[in-house]
């Protein structure tokens, strides 16, 4: 008995059950009565309306989620794996070729499934909240630069795991996973410079009272700034937000264009002394680490079914091939990458409150941290009652009510 053929669909539809229940949970918990933290920020009529964004951006999230999840188990009933395998090994490639042509169809084939949800979502759902500043042009723009960027960083990556696994035996596992952490890290260096402007305008924050506030502040912690730049987030949507990226020369302070129109100097210097804090406690540097011990664990895992028949023929394919192990375990792994990502997020979240005690010792200023906060979590119209499974299972970020009430404490 081949007990795949139970447990491949098993795990792909308890995972979707899963993952509803939990949207179904959260849903349930949005309130309708605005926090006394927020009475002073929020008009009653901005918050109905955050709250009938809220409900139509979870209702459209179950539709297009079930929507993708059928399409996902009507192909695998229906041996749509086996059959798009037989034609990519059909055009009668090498080894490594045929899986390029294999993993990247399913790539594009998701990604066009989500094209028109993603569509939806940008130009009616945000569209109709206010969000959205997007053009067709850009949106389409994004969408094709995805797809070149993904041939020409994603295929070269995916040919040599490829080639290692076909190559290398039992030593396959950790020379892919060295591999491919030199290339998570070398990306983190290349990204800010290279491909974030294939989507983004990146100016240098021009002189004035910001930018020697910012200097001031980042003289005074001995933090060197290599680049303080404003980003037109504006250019696709109204929210706002700021981000730490890159090391050395190649480090980046990024704050949205939406993001200064809307704080003062002492918020916008608060938030950003709240990502230096990322980078002086070494959240960064521990996050990295972090994802590359779990790709590792990922890779030792997948080297026994790599070549497993079993695994194959759950999904109708006969003899396994290193491309098809790579597509069929990522269903097999995918659950248990969810429960591992909790320590990543559970992480992720307490770095957060760790952030915010760094800005508010070192810049001095917690109020105008809380008012920044609460100004994002109003012009994004967040979810300010976010379900606990909710936050335990996919927040990054601590609900925003929490991280007032510490800061109210520190303050």
């Amino acid at each position: 008995m081949n007990a795949f053929v139970y447990i491949v669909p098993a795990f792909l539809i308890l995972s979707f059950v899963w993952d509803k229940t939990i949207d179904w949970l959260n849903a349930k918990n949005i309130r309708s009565d605005i926090p006394e933290e927020f009475a002073d920020v929020y008009p009653e009529e901005k918050y109905k309306k955050s709250q009938a964004y809220l409900k139509a951006s979870g209702q459209f999230s179950l539709v297009s989620s079930t929507i993708s999840f059928l399409v996902l188990i009507v192909f695998y009933f229906a041996g749509g794996f086996a059959a798009y395998n037989d034609f990519v090994q059909d055009l009668g490639f090498s080894e490594i070729t045929t899986g390029l042509f294999y993993i990247g169809g399913m790539a594009l084939a998701s990604m066009l499934l989500s094209l028109p949800f993603s569509y939806y979502s940008t130009f009616v759902i945000e569209e109709k909240f206010g969000f959205n500043k997007s053009t067709k042009a850009t949106f389409f723009k994004d969408q094709i630069l995805g797809i070149v960027l993904g041939v020409i960083i994603g295929g070269p990556i995916l040919a040599l795991i490829l080639y290692f696994f076909e190559s290398l035996g039992s030593d396959a596992w950790w020379v892919a996973w060295l591999s491919l952490s030199a290339i998570q890290i070398f990306m983190t260096f290349l990204a800010p410079v290279v491909i974030m402007p294939l989507f983004n305008k990146f100016e240098a924050i021009e002189e004035g009272d910001l930018k020697q506030e910012i200097d001031k502040y980042a003289k005074s912690q001995n933090f060197e700034l290599e680049g303080l730049y404003k980003m037109d987030g504006s250019k696709r949507s109204t929210k706002a937000n700021a981000f730490f990226t890159g090391f050395g020369k190649f480090r980046r302070v990024v704050l949205f264009d939406t993001l200064i129109e809307k704080q003062s100097t002492p918020e916008l210097v608060s938030v950003l002394a709240h990502e230096i804090g990322h980078f002086k406690k070494k959240h960064i540097h521990k996050q990295i680490v972090l994802s590359i011990l779990q790709t590792g664990l990922m890779f030792f895992v997948l080297s026994f079914f790599i070549k497993n028949d079993q695994l194959a023929q759950a999904f109708g394919v006969q003899q396994a091939q290193v491309y098809t192990g790579l597509v069929f375990f990522s269903f097999l792994y995918s659950p248990f990458s969810e429960v591992l990502n909790l320590f990543h997020l559970y992480l992720s979240r307490k770095y957060e409150f760790e952030a915010d005690d760094f800005a508010v010792t070192t810049y001095g200023k917690p109020d105008d941290l809380i008012s920044a906060l609460k100004k994002l979590s109003v012009d994004s119209m967040s979810n300010l009652y976010p379900h606990p499974l909710k936050v335990f299972w996919a927040y990054t970020h601590p609900p925003i009510l929490e991280r007032l009430k510490v800061l109210r404490a520190r303050a």
